[in-house]
């Protein structure tokens, strides 16, 4: 501009050359006040099965924001999601929020590893399928579910198969001190009307290892349950998702996560303390035993005050005992 009157300049004659600029960038995110609720049903490779309403009739596939970062999102979350929600092939929108969770089932690979993977989010309950022959049960793995259910927020409930080719009340007895609800059925009568009922309106989480009848329970209570696993399929370009947790749809209403991955539950994330804030009569005193008490008792922990809460007759031994069985499963007293 030289040789230019400056006085004749206007906005025009500025030219601002491209690159950052100095201004700050605003850490302010978009509300997304329009964003349509959705509850994820599947995921696979950074895509997200979504049922928009909880509809099972109306999916789609979504990817994660950008602004949400690396905010985790798994089977069972509730989402706010905007862009082409119409299900169309080849249409993708975009998850803009993750809701707060009610409850969240998680584990470790093992009880020395502090990287904690969530298995499912916001169930109401969790079905442990347990065969009561053949494979013959293994109450170590669950224990392992139960200290899981009490740390997340989840109600557990016992779903005892084959009694028709063993009885059931020697397990059951084992656990009547915890008052964990049990459902019985039979491998020769395939009635899961009491399952059914349990389930009808509630997110439910099933686990348990293979041969003991869950994958045949699922494919009783959801008739289509292929076809439905085959749309969450197609999501990660049919990888089958027999590797990974998804939901579907119970034809009486609600929801079943089959959760075909786990295959046991470490528990490095959990401490003593979160299991026995699960059991009232004994959660006051346990604030006044020692700091690093595993509310194990004498020799382990010879500190421990839980015991004076049976002698005051609060609480019943046998409780006392199921709440310690749980406490060295977790800690790896006892398999």
């Amino acid at each position: 501009m030289a040789g230019r009157d400056w006085r004749k300049l206007d906005e025009s004659d500025v030219h601002v050359r491209p690159g950052r600029g100095t201004r700050p960038r605003s850490k302010r995110r978009p509300e997304h006040a329009d964003a349509a609720s959705a509850l994820v049903v599947g995921v696979d490779r950074g895509r997200w099965t979504c049922a928009l309403d909880r509809d099972p009739a109306r999916v789609v596939t979504a990817m994660r924001a950008r602004e949400l970062g690396r905010t985790p999102i798994v089977v069972g979350d509730t989402v706010g999601i905007v862009g082409d929600t119409s299900g169309r092939p080849d249409t993708l929108a975009r998850i803009v929020r993750v809701d707060e969770r009610t409850s969240v089932l998680r584990r470790t690979a093992d009880d020395t590893d502090p990287y904690e993977r969530i298995v499912v989010a916001n169930a109401a309950q969790l079905l442990i399928v347990t065969a009561l022959a053949d494979p013959p049960p293994r109450t170590g793995f669950i224990d392992r579910c139960l200290v899981a259910c009490f740390a997340g927020g989840l109600r557990p409930v016992l779903c005892l198969t084959k009694a028709d080719l063993a009885s059931p009340d020697e397990l059951l007895a084992s656990y009547a001190e915890l008052d964990v609800p049990a459902i019985v059925t039979r491998h020769d009568q395939p009635d899961v009307d009491a399952v059914t009922e349990r389930l009808t309106g509630h997110v439910s989480a099933l686990v348990g290892h293979s041969g003991v009848g869950k994958s045949t329970l699922v494919n009783r209570l959801v008739p289509d349950a292929d076809l439905a696993t085959g749309v969450v399929s197609a999501v990660g370009k049919g990888r089958h998702t027999s590797v990974a947790a998804v939901a579907l749809p119970l034809p009486t209403g609600g929801w079943v996560v089959d959760t075909p991955g786990v295959r046991s539950f470490g528990l490095a994330h959990v401490t003593a303390d979160d299991i026995v804030l699960s059991f009232e009569e004994f959660a006051e005193v346990a604030e006044e035993c020692p700091s690093g008490c595993g509310h194990l008792g004498p020799p382990e922990d010879p500190g421990c005050l839980l015991d004076t809460v049976v002698a005051g007759g609060t609480a019943s031994a046998g409780r006392l005992e199921s709440l310690r069985r749980l406490l060295a499963s977790r800690s790896g007293h006892a398999e």
